[in-house]
C-alpha cells in the first residue's frame, strides 16, 4: 500500500479513515473496548461509507478493526440508545445497526468485510450488505438476539437468507449460537478463512485485483442490479433493464477499452467514474439516499 491519505483525527472519534492506491480502509478503532457498537460508532461508519461512494478516487472499501476482535457488538455502557425512555422512538427513528448496513447496501462501491476475532450482534449484522466477508481462521460469529431478549437489528433478516438460505437463516438467529469460521465458510457466509496474520494481506490483494481488472462504472451497475432487481417477479423488467444497458454499449468508452485491452493483452485503463458516469436509469430505492 503507498499514497496513504489519512483523515485527520479530530473527523471521526471510534473509527480510523484513510485512502492509498484507490481503496478505502475503514476501521473500527476501539481495540480497549473490543470494538464494541456504539451510536458514535454507528453515526461515523455510516458517514464514511458515504464518504469513500463520493469520492471518485476510490475504488473499493475495507472495512475492518483494531485489535483482536472485528466487533463484540453493542457497547450499551456508552449510554445506550439515542432514543428517549419516557417517550421512545418515533417512526423516522432509525436503529444503529441498520443505519450501516443500509448505507453500504447503498454504495456503489464493492466493500470488503475483514473479521477477526469475535463478529457477533451488531459486529456481524453490519457486514451483511458487504460484497465479500473474509474471516480469520479464529473468527467466531452469532445472532445472539435471542439469548439476550432483544431482537434482531441491522435488516439483518433480509440480508441474511439471501446469504445462507432461510434453512439456516432459521437455525442462527433462533437459537443465537455462536459458530466458528469453519461453519461459515461451509455455509457462504464468508468467502475465505485464512491465517489471522494473512488476513488484511488477502482483503488487499482481493481489493488490488478489483481496483486493477474491473470496470468501476460496470461493477456499480451489476451490483446495483443485483441488488435491486434479483427478488423481481419475473425477468421481464430486468430484461428491460438489460435492454437498454447494451445498447448505450456502443457509446461507451470503457466497454471500447475492456475489449481493446484484451485483444492487445494489457490491463485495462478504464476512465469511467463512479458516480458521475452511471446511466441515470438505472433503478433506485429510497435506501439509496440515506
Amino acid at each position: 500500500m503507498t499514497e496513504t491519505r489519512p483523515t485527520p483525527p479530530a473527523d471521526y472519534t471510534q473509527i480510523a479513515y484513510a485512502v492509498a492506491d484507490r481503496i478505502a480502509t475503514i476501521t473500527l478503532d476501539r481495540p480497549r473496548a473490543r470494538n464494541g457498537y456504539t451510536i458514535t460508532m454507528a453515526d461515523e461508519l455510516a458517514d464514511a461509507v458515504g464518504r469513500a461512494d463520493r469520492d471518485p478516487e476510490v475504488r473499493v472499501v475495507v472495512l475492518t478493526g483494531r485489535g483482536r476482535d472485528f466487533c463484540v457488538g453493542a457497547d450499551l455502557s456508552e449510554g445506550g440508545f439515542d432514543v428517549d425512555a419516557e417517550t421512545g422512538a418515533d417512526e423516522t427513528w432509525q436503529e444503529p445497526a441498520g443505519r450501516v448496513s443500509r448505507r453500504i447496501f447503498a454504495a456503489d462501491k464493492p466493500v470488503i468485510a475483514v473479521l477477526q476475532g469475535a463478529a457477533v450482534g451488531a459486529g456481524l449484522t453490519i457486514t451483511l450488505a458487504a460484497d465479500y466477508r473474509l474471516a480469520s481462521t479464529d473468527a467466531r460469529f452469532g445472532f445472539v438476539f435471542t439469548r439476550r431478549g432483544i431482537y434482531p437489528e441491522g435488516a439483518s433478516v433480509w440480508f441474511l437468507p439471501r446469504l445462507v438460505g432461510m434453512g439456516r437463516a432459521l437455525d442462527w438467529m433462533i437459537s443465537g449460537r455462536v459458530f466458528d469460521a469453519a461453519e461459515a465458510r461451509r455455509t457462504g457466509l464468508v468467502h475465505s478463512v485464512h491465517e489471522p496474520a494473512d488476513l488484511l494481506p488477502a482483503a488487499y490483494a482481493l481489493a488490488t485485483e478489483l481496483v486493477t481488472t474491473t470496470a468501476p462504472v460496470s461493477v456499480a451497475v451489476t451490483r446495483r442490479m443485483l441488488y435491486r432487481m434479483s427478488g423481481v417477479d419475473s425477468p421481464g423488467p430486468v430484461h428491460r433493464l438489460d435492454s437498454r444497458l447494451i445498447a448505450s454499449v456502443a457509446h461507451n468508452p470503457d466497454a471500447v477499452e475492456g475489449v481493446l485491452s484484451f485483444l492487445q493483452k494489457r490491463p485495462p485503463e478504464f476512465g469511467g467514474v463512479v458516480p458521475d458516469d452511471l446511466p441515470d436509469f438505472l433503478p433506485r430505492h429510497e435506501e439509496d439516499d440515506t
